[in-house]
C-alpha cells in the first residue's frame, strides 16, 4: 500500500483584532424582537427582584409595564400579556412587584397609592396622603411590608402595609421628586431620591426633617439607581449620568455619552453592567469599572423606560425590554440551550420553505432523528451491559481511504517541476494565500532559484506583479522581500542580458511600480519611526 500523499499545509497568520468585542457579541444575542403596541407612552418597566431568603422564593415569572391608566403584566417565558390592571382614576406611574411576586404597588397622577393582589387583581390598600402625582413607588428589599413613595408635592414618604398612614415623611426637596429607591445591603433602611431641584438626597428614617447627604447637579434629576455595593449611586441629570460615592461624598465619574436627556437606568449581568435609555432614542450599555460604552442600540422613538429582565436561579439576563414615547414596547429575548437549537432549526425550516427545498429538508431531518435514536439505543445497551451476543454488536470495519485530491501545483511540486508549479498557482482567480504557501514551500526546499531560472519577461511579469502587489501586506512582507532579492540578484539581470533590446514595456512598468511601492513604504516607515530603515528593508539598495 502506497504512502498517502502529503498535502501542503496552509500557512497560519496571526489573527487581527476582532471586529466586535465579547460584550457586543453578548448583547447581540438578544434577538427575536417582539414589538408590542400600547395606547399610551410606556413610562416604567419592572420585575420582582431576587429573594435572598430561601423560605420566601422569588416568583419572577412575570414583568409589569406601566402605560397610561393601566398596568400590563407579561410572562417572561412567553412574552404574552397575562393580566391588565385598569383600576386607576388617572395616569399610573411606577408599578412595582414585591419580591415574592404576590403584591404590586403603583401610584398615579391623583396622588393615590394603591396596593394590588397579583392573582385576583383586587385592591388591598389605598393611601391618599400625597396631594400631587406620585411618580415613584418601591418596596423595601428586606422588609416585606415596607415601601416608599416620591411625589410632586416635594415629599418622600415611608409606608407600612398594616397602617393607614405613612410612618415617615421626609421634607427637604424644593421641587418635584420624580425618582427614588431604597439602598441595597446593610443600608436597606435608607432611601435615596432625585428631584427637579437638581439634588440627589440620602435620607435616614431616624432624621426625617433633614437629608443625611446631598449631591447638587446642574440639571433636574430624572432617575437614581444604587449599585449592589450600596456605596455608589448613579444619577441621571439632563444628558449626563453621575457616579456618586457615598463614602467619599463626591462624584467619581460623569458619563457623557447621550445626546439628549437620560430618562431611565437599570443594571444587568448581575450588577456588572449599566443600561441607560434616553430621549435621543439610544439604549447604551456601560461596564461598571471604567464606565466605558460597550454596546448600544438605536430605537425609532424617544426611550422612556428600559429594563433587563433576569430569571432563573442564577438570575441570568433573559429579556431586554424598552418602552418608548410612541407607545411601543420592544422586547428582545436572549435564548439559551435548547431554545437556541429550536430557533435555529425553525430558521432552517423557513429558509427551506422559501427556497422550495422543504421535502429535502424533511428527509434530512428524519434521517438525522433516526441516527440520534440509534445512538441513544446503543448508549443505553452499553450502559445496561449488553454483550456481543445481543442485537447491538460492535463490528470493526476497515474503511478504504479515498485518494486525497491533488491540485496541479501540488502535483508539480511533488514531481520536482518547480517552475510549472509556480506558474500554475499564479492564476488570477486563485487566492493570494495559495501563492504564499507555494513560495514558502519553494523556500523550504531551497528551490526558489530553480523555479526562477530560464524565464523570459512574459513569465517573470506575473511573479513580479504578485510580489509588488502584496509587499505592503505585513503577513506577506518578509516573503516578498526575500523574493525581491532573488529577482534583482539573478532573475532580472538574466532576462535583461538575454533580451537587451526586446524587454517588454509591461516588465518595465512592473519594475517601476515595484520601485514606487518600496519607496512609499520606506518614506512611511521613516515618518512613523524616524530611524534608519535600511536594515529592515535590505533590498532597498537596489533602488539606487
Amino acid at each position: 500500500m502506497s504512502h498517502p500523499i502529503q498535502k501542503i499545509q496552509p500557512s497560519k497568520f496571526p489573527s487581527g483584532p476582532s471586529p466586535i468585542t465579547p460584550d457586543q457579541r453578548y448583547w447581540k444575542t438578544f434577538k427575536h424582537s417582539q414589538n408590542l403596541s400600547c395606547q399610551s407612552p410606556v413610562t416604567h418597566i419592572s420585575f420582582p427582584p431576587p429573594s435572598r431568603n430561601n423560605l420566601q422564593p422569588s416568583n419572577n415569572d412575570s414583568f409589569v409595564v406601566t402605560t397610561g391608566t393601566r398596568v400590563q403584566i407579561y410572562s417572561i417565558q412567553t412574552r404574552k400579556l397575562i393580566k391588565t390592571i385598569t383600576r386607576f382614576s388617572d395616569i399610573a406611574h411606577s408599578a412595582e412587584i414585591r419580591k415574592d411576586g404576590r403584591v404590586m404597588v403603583a401610584g398615579d397622577d391623583s396622588g393615590r397609592i394603591q396596593v394590588f393582589d397579583m392573582k385576583e387583581r383586587a385592591i388591598l390598600k389605598t393611601w391618599d396622603e400625597h396631594k400631587q402625582p406620585v411618580w415613584t413607588t418601591k418596596f423595601s428589599p428586606t422588609e416585606m411590608t415596607t415601601l416608599m413613595s416620591a411625589s410632586d408635592d416635594r415629599t418622600v414618604r415611608l409606608w407600612d402595609l398594616p397602617s393607614q398612614e405613612s410612618t415617615t415623611k421626609f421634607i427637604g426637596h424644593s421641587d418635584y421628586v420624580r425618582s427614588g429607591c431604597f439602598l441595597p445591603g446593610t443600608m436597606s433602611k435608607m432611601v435615596v431620591t432625585g428631584s427637579y431641584d437638581t439634588t440627589v438626597r440620602l435620607w435616614d428614617p431616624r432624621i426625617a426633617t433633614k437629608s443625611a447627604m446631598t449631591f447638587r447637579h446642574a440639571a433636574p434629576i430624572e432617575s437614581v439607581l444604587p449599585l449592589d455595593s450600596g456605596t455608589t449611586i448613579l444619577a441621571a441629570a439632563d444628558n449626563q449620568i453621575s457616579v456618586l460615592d457615598l463614602v467619599a461624598g463626591k462624584p467619581l465619574h460623569i458619563i457623557k455619552n447621550h445626546q439628549k436627556t437620560v430618562t431611565s437606568l437599570c443594571l444587568a449581568s448581575q450588577g456588572t453592567r449599566l443600561v441607560s435609555g434616553g430621549l435621543d432614542g439610544h439604549v447604551k450599555m456601560f461596564e461598571t469599572s471604567e464606565w466605558n460604552v460597550i454596546a448600544g442600540a438605536k430605537y425609532s422613538s424617544p426611550v422612556l423606560s428600559v429594563s433587563v429582565v433576569a430569571s432563573g436561579a442564577n438570575q441570568e439576563d433573559r429579556l431586554l425590554a424598552v418602552g418608548m414615547q410612541s407607545g411601543e414596547l420592544s422586547v428582545k429575548t436572549r435564548l439559551r440551550g435548547k431554545e437556541k437549537a429550536e430557533a435555529r432549526e425553525k430558521k432552517k425550516e423557513m429558509d427551506a420553505l422559501l427556497e422550495g427545498t422543504l421535502d429535502m429538508y424533511d428527509a434530512k431531518n428524519k434521517k438525522r432523528k433516526r441516527a440520534e435514536e440509534m445512538t441513544k439505543k446503543n448508549k443505553e445497551a452499553q450502559k445496561n451491559g449488553i454483550g456481543q451476543s445481543s442485537a447491538v454488536q460492535k463490528v470493526n470495519i476497515e474503511v478504504e481511504r479515498r485518494p486525497v485530491p491533488e491540485t496541479v501545483w501540488e502535483r508539480d511540486l511533488r514531481q520536482g517541476k518547480y517552475a510549472h508549479a509556480l506558474d500554475a498557482v499564479l492564476e488570477p482567480n486563485l487566492p493570494s494565500a495559495k501563492v504564499f504557501d507555494v513560495f514558502q514551500e519553494l523556500r523550504y526546499r531551497n528551490a526558489l532559484k530553480i523555479a526562477l531560472e530560464d524565464r523570459d519577461d512574459a513569465t517573470v511579469v506575473p511573479i513580479f506583479e504578485w510580489v509588488s502587489k502584496y509587499l505592503p501586506y505585513p503577513q506577506y512582507a518578509k516573503t516578498c522581500a526575500f523574493n525581491t532579492t532573488h529577482f534583482y540578484g539573478f532573475c532580472l539581470p538574466e532576462v535583461a542580458s538575454r533580451d537587451k533590446h526586446t524587454t517588454s514595456s509591461k516588465l518595465l512598468i512592473s519594475n517601476h511600480a515595484h520601485h514606487r511601492t518600496v519607496r512609499y513604504g520606506i518614506s512611511t516607515s521613516r515618518e512613523r519611526c524616524p530611524t534608519d530603515v535600511s536594515n529592515v528593508v535590505g533590498f532597498t539598495i537596489m533602488l539606487t
